[in-house]
Formats: structure tokens, sequence, C-alpha cells
């Protein structure tokens, strides 16, 4: 492609994001690829891929498995020279790392090393203030029932946050600064999901183990796993390392590169990266019994009996098309993530989506992505 063609496949695609559908030149390039076998709803997944880029996402890269197998991508890997998408692309997953969590802490429990009915402060002495009055133990943590509200961040939404994206803040100021508002409910009365219960599970593991969340994680559950491209940044380091295609953020109608970006205080909670292969084979895994036993694995699979409870040990319950499935969404500025799938594996969906709305409430991805993959 020579530089007159890429400058105009560039400002066709920049048009196409800010202004409303692309035009039909940008839609022919790239077009969707997908490798079908019997079972999932083919025509409905490539439906879904049609038309990358457009206004909700630049790239999308699917994987569905169980009862037959689908894989598929589309878009771009960045908007300036128009490159197809990588299909084997790293990205940011998220809070699927709070899966990866779970596992671990629950791994620990497995070995007799946490008690899952102990108070955390067992473990982290000092952690909470005289204001929280009520014990808070670690199933309260893992289900998100503990009471703790959320610590401080540099905004509430994308475009607050974005001039700050290479300064720090410390997985400790966060849980600092919110354990200092004091309980906003009873342990184990309310569930209310928030990132700062896994913060403290990641703390919790490295005082428990003398080891860093990141190595915990790697040594447990991705190397035993084959998960070679899923890794944690290293410190504040704001680049995805290997092949990756770039996010982008819609910030006053116009799409910015939000691909870099110091992750470090999302920490147990949020700041993994990984590929679709890689999470695919970590859900078969952990649903088949392989990377938690039993009977700590059934916690992953028990809401809570509270008003409105969706949420066991990470996963949330859906029921889509009258299936039940079990999951976890993932989303960072430019990149949002799913993992699903049924009890029995007999229908699994990985995908992450370069949203240009990421942080945003995600049920139209999630409607345009995940549906199909559970049509039948």
């Amino acid at each position: 492609m020579n530089r007159r063609t890429r400058t105009a496949l560039a400002a066709a695609l920049l048009l196409g994001l800010t202004a409303g559908p692309l035009s039909a030149a940008a839609h022919a390039a790239p077009a969707p690829a997908a490798v079908t076998t019997q079972g999932p709803d083919a025509a409905a997944l490539r439906k879904a891929l049609a038309g990358l880029p457009d206004r909700d996402a630049t790239a999308a890269l699917m994987r569905v498995g169980g009862n037959g197998r689908w894989t598929g991508s589309a878009g771009v890997r960045d908007l300036r020279t128009g490159a197809p998408a990588l299909a084997d692309a790293r990205f940011r997953a998220g809070s699927t790392t709070k899966v990866v969590t779970a596992a671990v802490v629950l791994q620990l429990a497995a070995e007799g090393r946490i008690d899952l009915n102990a108070p955390v402060e067992h473990y982290l002495p000092g952690l909470l203030p005289a204001s929280f009055t009520e014990p808070i133990t670690v199933r309260n943590l893992l289900n998100f029932t503990s009471g703790i509200q959320g610590g401080i961040s540099f905004g509430d939404t994308v475009q607050e946050e974005y001039p700050h994206r290479f300064e720090t803040i410390t997985p400790q100021q966060v849980v600092a600064s919110g354990v200092a508002k004091g309980p906003a409910f009873t342990p184990g009365t309310q569930q209310k999901y928030n990132n700062i219960n896994y913060t403290i599970l990641g703390m919790l593991i490295e005082k428990t183990t003398g080891d860093t969340y990141a190595h915990q994680a790697e040594v447990r559950i991705f190397r035993p796993l084959g998960m070679t491209g899923t890794s944690f940044p290293k410190g504040t380091d704001p680049r995805i390392h290997g092949p990756h295609n770039r996010g982008y953020q819609l910030i006053n109608g116009k799409p910015v590169d939000v691909t870099e970006w110091n992750m470090s205080d999302r920490f147990a909670a949020g700041d993994m990266i990984s590929t679709t292969r890689d999470l695919e084979r970590f859900v078969v895994a952990l649903f088949r019994g392989q990377v938690v036993p039993e009977p700590q694995l059934a916690e992953m699979f028990t809401v809570p009996d509270v008003p409105g409870a969706t949420h066991a040990a990470a996963l949330e319950r859906h029921v889509i098309n009258g299936q039940e499935v079990w999951g976890k969404t993932g989303a960072r500025p430019g990149y949002h993530t799913v993992i699903a799938a049924t009890r029995d594996l007999s229908r699994t969906l990985v995908y992450s989506v370069n949203s240009t709305d990421a942080k945003g409430d995600g049920l139209k991805i999630v409607q345009r992505f995940a549906f199909p993959a559970f049509n039948r």
C-alpha cells in the first residue's frame, strides 16, 4: 500500500468514526476472516464483525468453542495505517483479571493457607479502621459483599483520567482511601461490585505467600496452562509489549489513542494483559476443575443469598437465550473483554473488542458480540 492510499484510508476511517457510517471503501478493507464448523450461529457472529471499524469499535477478536467452533477477527490494527487487526493480538483484559485473582485465593484455600470464613484482618492486621465494627471475611471480598467503598482515582470518566494516564496511584493508596470512608453497609447483607475487594485480595495473596501477586499468578496459572501471551505490566510501564491492536476512546467526538496507559492502580483487580487463546485455555481448564479443586471451585458458581446479587467469586451469572452462562467482563480504555461459558462447557466465548467507549456500560458491545455466541 503506497503512502497516498494509506493516507486516504486513514482519513476515511477517522471520518467514519467521528461522523457516522463508514464509506464503502473503508468497509472493503479489511474484510472479516472466520473459520466455522457445526455448532455456533456463524451467520450471527459474522454479522457482529461486519463493518469494522465503525463508531463503536475499531477491531474485534472472537473465539467461540464447546460443541462446534468458530473464530473470527475484523477491523484495523492502527487507524493511522489501516493495517488489518492482528488475530493473535495482546490486549488489556481489565476485570477478567479478577477471575485469576479469585482462582489463586481459592487455590490457597484448598492448600489450607487461607480460611474463607476468617476475617481479612487476620491476614492483613490494621487494614480496617475502627469504623468497621463488623468483621469482613475473605469470602465477603470474593463475592463483593464486604461493604468496603471504592478508593481514589484520577476521575470518573476516561476523558477526566486521560491527562493523568502516565501518573501513578498505588494499590495501597487506593485501599487506604477506600477504607477511610467507612463501611457502606454491614458485610454480607448486600452485594456491591467494585475493584477494591480484589485489590485487597491481591495484597492478601502477597502477604500469605511472601511473593508478588504477579509471580503467583504466573507460576500457579499462566505457566501450567501454557498461557504464553499473558502477563502483567512491570511496575508503572504503560506499554503493551508484543503484537497488539491499538485502542481508541472517543473524546469530544473524536477517536483518541489510549493504548499507552499506566494501569498500576488496577493491580489484582484489572491490569492483566492477555490473548483470546490464553483466556480460552484458562476458562476451559477452570470450569473443568483443573485450576481450582472442589469444593473451592463451587465458590465461583455460588451467588450469595442477598437481594439482587448476580456475582459469585469473580464470575457473574447470566441467562442468555434460556441458557445459564457464567462469565466476566473487563474494560480498560480502548479495550473491552469478555470470558463466558455454560457450566458444562457446551459453549464458550472469549472476545476482545477495541471499543471506543470501553468504560461505558458495555451493554451495546455485549449485545453485539456476546449474545450471538449463545444463540443456539
